[in-house]
């Protein structure tokens, strides 16, 4: 009698305790932020949630974080602070994401799914070596109901993300960096939230020139013309977004056509810079009627006449301005030329708003547009194969971007819907 009794309370007491975990919402937006929830546990119990995933490379991630359940036995990853683990010390609803470390060999740099898929994050309660629950998080990188269209007219090569719903959309123009390419996650994440996202490519990408060199500022200028005869354009309420040599490049265009009503410009320049990377061709990388805009070589840091000559005329720029930067940039000096185009414009009285985001520990990617794995190691430039140190720590990386995401769209919709 009493076996059976003792057995019927061992049995009542697990029911009691019966742990689940869960992620709210289970399918979001790569730039959502999710909440992750266990309960079950016994009062004050401390457990460990594990989270996994593999990249589009192919490498697996990991991190791992141990908390402290409260008196009703839950834990609630946005208010509660795990005491030891990937990260620490500070709640953060994404941390288990965000803190992420390679668990295969050879990993410098996280990789996004191939062709804007979707990544599955797994995520396990575990009780020492025991399981308890486990929930999954599917990441999207592009809304449902966007479409794409192909652009190979007038010798340009991009790609139109399209919002859902009724057109027209306010447009922006999205242009990468010095890696080349078609910059295709940045416009499909700008059409998730309602704008007609042309991702352009301008080198480095089928039959266009293979290096950061001698770009005709004409072919951005035809790329601009062919956004604003499409139907599903609002044709006055055009942005530019770019990042990098991308930033540099968006302020130098908005610089030039009146029709960009609005810049979005991560780590920028203030200045040209020479062609990149490695041995070029011609050693400017913007050319205008045919002639070579003036730059700033390398070492001709200190040479006023030369800065002056090879500094972007940003007050010329017929809309508001916004620019993010990491005090820990190692690639270059991203916050200091991101105040001096700040500096510019307050002495030319510029009349529209201007903001600068600056984010101590975060570096050359700072404020990225998606909440993923932060850390990585010294990465190779794609066109040189040079190592190239991004700068900036995983936790300052991971927390520009949770600040910048939300910032970035009302920017955006203060500009082109305000």
């Amino acid at each position: 009698m009493k076996l059976g009794l003792a057995l019927a309370a061992f049995l009542s007491s697990k029911a009691l305790f019966a742990q689940t975990l869960e992620v709210v919402p289970a399918h979001a937006m790569v730039d959502e932020t999710v909440v992750i929830r266990a309960a079950g546990l016994q009062p004050n119990e401390r457990v460990t949630i594990a989270a996994h995933l593999q990249d589009g490379a192919g490498a697996d991630w990991a991190s791992r974080a141990d908390f402290v359940a409260s008196a009703q036995g839950t834990i609630d990853t946005a208010s509660d602070a795990p005491v030891a683990g990937s990260y620490k010390k500070d709640a953060s609803a994404m941390g288990l994401v965000w803190s992420m470390m390679p668990a295969s060999r050879g990993v410098n740099r996280y990789q996004p799914p191939h062709n804007l898929g979707v990544q599955t994050i797994e995520f396990r309660l575990m009780r020492g070596d025991v399981q308890l629950a486990a929930a999954r998080l599917e990441q999207a990188s592009v809304a449902e109901g966007v479409t794409q269209v192909l652009l190979r007219d007038a010798g340009l090569r991009g790609t139109l993300f399209l919002p859902p719903g009724e057109g027209p959309h306010p447009g922006i123009l999205v242009l990468g960096g010095s890696e080349g390419g078609l910059p295709a996650r940045r416009a499909a994440w700008l059409a998730s939230h309602g704008y007609a996202a042309l991702a352009l490519a301008y080198f480095r990408y089928e039959d266009l020139p293979k290096e950061l060199a001698g770009i005709p500022l004409e072919y951005f200028g035809r790329a601009l013309n062919w956004m604003m005869h499409r139907p599903e354009i609002v044709s006055d309420r055009v942005a530019v977004l770019g990042g990098s040599r991308g930033g540099e490049l968006a302020l130098q265009l908005a610089s030039m056509f009146p029709g960009i009503k609005a810049v979005v410009a991560y780590v920028p320049a203030n200045l040209r810079h020479p062609a990149c990377c490695g041995v070029t061709s011609v050693p400017y990388a913007w050319t205008w009627a045919g002639q070579a805009l003036a730059f700033v070589p390398a070492r001709a840091r200190g040479q006023q006449a030369i800065l002056m000559r090879a500094a972007i005329d940003v007050e010329r720029i017929h809309g508001p301005v916004l620019l993010i930067s990491g005090e820990a940039d190692r690639v270059w000096d991203s916050p200091s030329m991101a105040d001096a185009v700040v500096a510019r414009l307050k002495r030319a009285h510029f009349p529209y708003s201007v903001e600068h985001l600056r984010y101590p520990g975060a570096g050359h990617t700072a404020g990225r547009p998606e909440i993923v794995p932060a850390w990585h190691g010294e990465v190779k430039q794609p066109v040189s194969g040079r190592g190239m140190n991004l700068g900036g720590s995983v936790k300052g990386d991971a927390e520009s971007s949770l600040d910048a995401i939300p910032k970035v769209l009302e920017f955006l919709r203060a500009a082109l819907y305000g």
